[in-house]
């Protein structure tokens, strides 16, 4: 099978010449515009891994939240995610569908891990394609020594701080701040993985209305190694997205429900409960798609 990297060779020696951005990340960069250069190159490689049938389910609920972005209100887009490729394929199919689609599209900010931008420098030129606010993930936090590590614990503190300012100021400005809840790409050898972090919470909490992306299909397979190095294929991609939704009702009503089920930890509630959706309508849709392949 082969890899990210022996199936574009082409794809990632353009987009690296063409990327000029620094991969370091400051206080002053932490919000990164896309580049409409390199985008072009991420259409080809998700267009040449997709088969007939492959679309997006629920697009007026992607519109509905569009319109009330539009009108000033914080807007969340909610995706499981298990490739590096999940942003590509979601941008790519929203594109496809219409005018709307790529107006929509382009208002989209998705929440980033600073190590896409630091940790490879043709992964962080792929990045680039795609609006982004960069943060330091709370799993990278985990890993640092209070002591040996405190220079880059100022440091990450400094980064998320600036990265909450920018969002505060963007999120009514028109957006569509787009997360991960997992906050990681989906490892099958480790069920954890899929598992919505904490602070998923906060975020609900500091928005109007969230929208969830269901993902099925998968044309890029994690691996354990470097990420350029991941198997590709091609495969019938369905994005789905289910209704819009309240934010303040949805985290009420599941720190309700953990109150009533004696849960003590009701971040984590509403983080599980928001992966329970989500998980749910990827069941679902699969199905579908398992139709469509069948034929």
């Amino acid at each position: 099978m082969e890899t990210l990297t022996t199936a574009f060779r082409a794809q990632i020696r353009e987009v690296v010449s063409l990327s000029g951005q620094s991969t370091a990340v400051t206080e002053d960069t932490v919000y990164q515009q896309g580049s409409a250069a390199i985008l072009p190159y991420l259409d080809q490689m998700v267009e040449s891994l997709l088969l007939p049938g492959s679309g997006m389910r629920g697009m007026e609920h992607l519109y509905e939240l569009y319109t009330k972005a539009a009108a000033g209100k914080s807007c969340l887009l909610c995706l499981e995610h298990y490739s590096n490729l999940d942003l590509s394929l979601f941008s790519y199919l929203l594109r496809r569908d219409s005018e709307r689609g790529k107006a929509a599209a382009g208002a989209v900010v998705a929440i980033a891990g600073i190590k896409l931008n630091e940790e490879n420098p043709v992964v962080a030129a792929f990045s680039s394609a795609y609006s982004r606010l960069v943060i330091y993930p709370s799993r990278s936090l985990m890993e640092f020594d209070a002591v040996k590590d405190r220079p880059e614990i100022i440091r990450s503190n400094a980064i998320n701080r600036a990265a909450m300012k920018a969002l505060m100021e963007i999120k009514v400005s028109g957006k569509l701040i787009l997360v991960f809840p997992s906050g990681t790409r989906y490892r099958p050898w480790d069920p954890a993985s899929k598992r919505g972090v904490r602070e998923i919470d906060s975020y609900i909490k500091a928005f109007d209305y969230l929208c969830p992306v269901a993902i099925n299909g998968e044309v890029l397979h994690v691996h354990q190694g470097d990420m350029m190095d991941d198997p590709v294929s091609k495969d019938l991609v369905l994005l789905t997205a289910g209704p819009v939704r309240s934010c303040a009702a949805f985290r009420d009503q599941c720190r309700a429900d953990a109150e009533a089920a004696g849960t003590a930890d009701k971040k984590q509630a509403v983080a599980d409960a928001l992966m329970g959706l989500l998980e749910a309508m990827h069941l679902q849709a699969e199905g579908e798609r398992q139709k469509l392949l069948k034929g």
